[in-house]
């Protein structure tokens, strides 16, 4: 995999990634965004304490994309809400303690994957949320600022010219397809929730982020803004732990990507590493662990990445027409970028 070859397979539609092995240290990541992966490489092999190395990584590198606002779908100035406000999720997990920080809904602070750390270090608590979690890190010398930008509100104002179309009302008058609200109750027929198909990778992507040093420490995390128009006060998968990402010493890691509202009812990134730890290859677990999604939500669109200790990486898509992912290890001297098509499927049978 040092020289960025690929061996693809096709399963149920899913492609997977086969023979993918590297040697540790190694951190990798979701999408194109190397400087993502090279931000956590470096924190890796810098930090001055074993102990935190990992986690120094995935902070690393979380923040970096936060800074750059990663294809706007991570950070500030992305994903405006339904009233035109950028919120932010996040988690960072130790694979030695399974101890973990997260932030939901956080507002008016920059840094999601930094309050997400002072969580973990600093309190006996798992998540904070909303105007409160920001709070908190203002407390402790987090900056509150604006997170909306130009583009973000011009986003937002097209959006409402157009109906506020898409957005994730169901069962609602007035009809949520074709106007804006307020709205309220219809006579609820189902209580099934059908996708409307609004789920693109440009209008919901998280950097979900593994690292693993020398030892077999391991730790996860993700930073995200969300959902595009997405209600007030929704959290997605990104900060809950075995959805967005998931991690345990003693078998490896796994973060994800795709459709939050789905994901976090079936905990893939847990499901992963469980079935790493039964004995299967990352490229069989994370090809698993979507067919247990597809079997119940056959248009599910979404992407996960598994490493175990050894360093074998492996991932599988659906749904998307294509989807890459960074590695970096000490066999290269840069990060590489692999991408592999994704193939959109009926529910398998």
């Amino acid at each position: 995999m040092s020289n960025g070859a690929v061996l693809q397979s096709l399963v149920f539609g899913i492609t997977v990634i086969s023979g993918a092995s590297a040697t540790l240290p190694i951190v990798a990541n979701t999408w194109p965004w190397p400087q993502a992966t090279d931000a956590g490489w470096k924190a890796l092999i810098s930090s001055s304490d074993s102990n935190t190395a990992v986690l120094d990584a995935i902070q690393a590198g979380c923040t970096k994309c936060e800074e750059d606002q990663c294809d706007g779908t991570v950070g500030f100035g992305g994903s405006p809400d339904e009233n035109g406000e950028t919120t932010l999720d996040a988690l960072i997990m130790d694979g030695t303690t399974l101890n973990m920080g997260a932030v939901g809904a956080l507002r008016r602070v920059k840094n999601a994957i930094g309050v997400a750390r002072l969580v973990l270090d600093n309190t006996e608590h798992s998540m904070l949320v909303g105007e409160l979690a920001t709070e908190f890190a203002v407390q402790n010398g987090f900056k509150e600022e604006s997170l909306a930008t130009n583009h973000s509100t011009s986003m937002w104002e097209n959006w409402k010219s157009k109906q506020c179309q898409p957005n994730y009302h169901i069962n609602c008058i007035p009809d949520p397809t074709t106007s804006c609200g307020p709205y309220h109750p219809a006579n609820l027929q189902s209580n099934s929730k059908n996708k409307t198909g609004n789920i693109r990778p440009d209008n919901h992507d998280t950097i979900g982020m593994i690292a693993i040093d020398n030892n077999g420490k391991t730790a996860a995390g993700t930073s995200t803004n969300g959902l595009n128009h997405k209600i007030p006060g929704r959290v997605g998968d990104s900060p809950i732990p075995g959805a967005g990402a998931y991690t345990d010493d003693d078998v490896g890691a796994a973060v994800a990507t795709g459709d939050g509202d789905v994901m976090m009812r079936l905990l893939p990134t847990y499901q992963l590493v469980e079935n790493m730890r039964q004995g299967m290859s990352p490229e069989d677990a994370a090809r698993d662990a979507l067919n247990r999604i597809l079997k119940r939500y056959s248009t599910f669109e979404g992407a996960l990445i598994g490493v175990n200790i050894k360093g074998e990486v492996g991932a599988a898509c659906t749904g998307f027409e294509n989807f890459s992912f960074c590695v970096r290890t000490a066999k290269s001297t840069n990060t590489i970028i692999h991408s592999i098509p994704c193939v959109k499927l009926d529910k398998p049978k």
